[in-house]
């Protein structure tokens, strides 16, 4: 059976390269490109397995894309590909659908068979990814939700509270509230402090 491919990343450099790679298994055929996130969502029907990037630059985001993806019916499966492998991003994607997710520095060989795996209908973690999701299931206490994490993103922004309670829709006390949990649990009691500790453990973007 042929899989279909879908390639979702704003970098024509980085498609060329996918598609290279790609070509070279017998059992896949890249059917269509997209430099946006939008575009993916667009084209993302009659395929398989649709290579999503998360980061487009300005417009959706391609967890936004993961979602709006795999909320049809008959739903191709999104495998993300990309650098980033914070727990905030990870979370996000997880969420919204993927069906796994790859590092870009992933050998060929595992490119292919996470392919495969996500074509089958299974989950394709790359080992890395893997072990953040297992240490926050043996640590739950201590893990950050994902509200917290994208309080805490937000801050590291720069954003004040009252910003912050605009673009989540929260109240100030919501938010403060979140921050409260997040300086507890991560042993700190400033919002510098905090974004400097999730910088350092990954769990937020530099």
């Amino acid at each position: 059976m042929t899989i279909r491919l879908l390639l979702a990343d704003d970098h024509p450099v980085v498609r060329a390269g996918l598609r290279a790679v790609l070509d070279t298994e017998p059992d896949f055929t890249v059917v269509a490109e997209a430099a946006t996130a939008e575009r993916a969502v667009e084209l993302a029907h009659g395929v398989d397995v649709v290579l999503m990037d998360l980061q487009f630059g300005a417009g959706m985001h391609g967890s936004e894309a993961t979602a709006a993806i795999t909320a049809r019916a008959e739903a191709p499966r999104v495998l993300v590909l990309t650098t980033y492998d914070t727990e905030a991003d990870i979370l996000a994607a997880v969420e919204a659908g993927a069906s796994g997710y790859l590092l870009k520095d992933a050998p060929p060989e595992e490119l292919a068979a996470a392919v495969r795996t996500a074509a089958a209908g299974r989950s394709a973690l790359a080992p890395a990814v893997a072990h953040r999701l297992m240490d926050r299931m043996r640590t739950p206490a201590e893990a950050l939700t994902k509200r917290e994490l994208e309080v805490l993103r937000l801050v590291g922004e720069g954003l004040s509270n009252q910003q912050i309670s605009k673009r989540l829709f929260l109240s100030q006390a919501t938010v403060k509230s979140h921050l409260v949990h997040v300086y507890a649990k991560l042993g700190v009691d400033s919002r510098t402090a905090a974004v400097a500790a999730a910088t350092a453990r990954r769990l937020i973007r530099r």
